[in-house]
């Protein structure tokens, strides 16, 4: 959906968010592909991160098909507006991304491997883009939820910008901020590539791996 108003290209301020509204969006509680909840409690050797990588249809099933993944679900962070509707969020005027959260077992995949699969899924040079998606709820951003995650982020960043240097790339403007809360979209879009095999999936890499970071130490 397009909206003619500058804050497709820039970041409104809390003053200019739309108001929202306190009522969460209603979900049925099962994830389509996997039949397990999808919202919390989850269990206690659960960890969980955000990412947003572009439009959420693709990128939710990206993680949802790695082993180690116990659900994920799709929806709006890291703005201002309460309990956005999508089409407030596409409006440009609530700040908020297009996200995925990922809940995982660590046991069973390592929170480099998922950082892995989101740097090599998408663009993350394309400011407020990504591919033919244009729009500040399309950036590119990983929302974690302690410091342990926090350098993870930090060091593979790094890692994977020495790698598109020596492509020629560009710069990565993905935000690594803290998370804050996340609003779960509307039904339709919950696992929308599994109920609509054919739909639209507009994410595309550089083609460039992000090689082994776990022996990496902080700077």
């Amino acid at each position: 959906m397009n909206f003619l108003n500058p804050f497709k290209s820039q970041m409104p301020s809390a003053a200019q968010a739309l108001p929202g509204r306190s009522e969460s969006i209603k979900l049925t509680n099962s994830h389509a592909v996997k039949a397990v909840p999808i919202q919390p409690p989850f269990a206690e050797k659960l960890e969980k991160i955000v990412l947003g990588l572009g439009c959420f249809w693709g990128a939710e099933r990206k993680f949802w098909q790695l082993p180690g993944v116990y659900t994920t679900a799709v929806g709006y962070a890291a703005g201002y507006t309460p309990n956005p509707t999508y089409e407030e969020v596409c409006s440009g005027l609530t700040g908020h991304n297009e996200v995925v959260l990922v809940v995982f077992n660590p046991q069973e995949i390592s929170l480099e491997k998922i950082l892995k699969t989101f740097w090599e899924s998408h663009n993350p040079t394309q400011g407020f883009r990504q591919g033919n998606d244009k729009g500040t709820q399309y950036r590119s951003g990983i929302y974690y939820v302690n410091d342990s995650q926090k350098q993870t982020a930090e060091l593979t960043k790094a890692k994977y910008q020495s790698a598109l240097d020596e492509k020629n790339i560009g710069e990565i403007t993905t935000e690594i901020l803290p998370a804050t809360e996340f609003y779960y979209a509307e039904e339709y879009h919950q696992q929308y590539l599994h109920k609509n095999p054919g739909g639209y999936c507009g994410l595309g890499g550089t083609g460039v791996c992000l090689a082994d970071v776990r022996n990496l130490t902080p700077p």
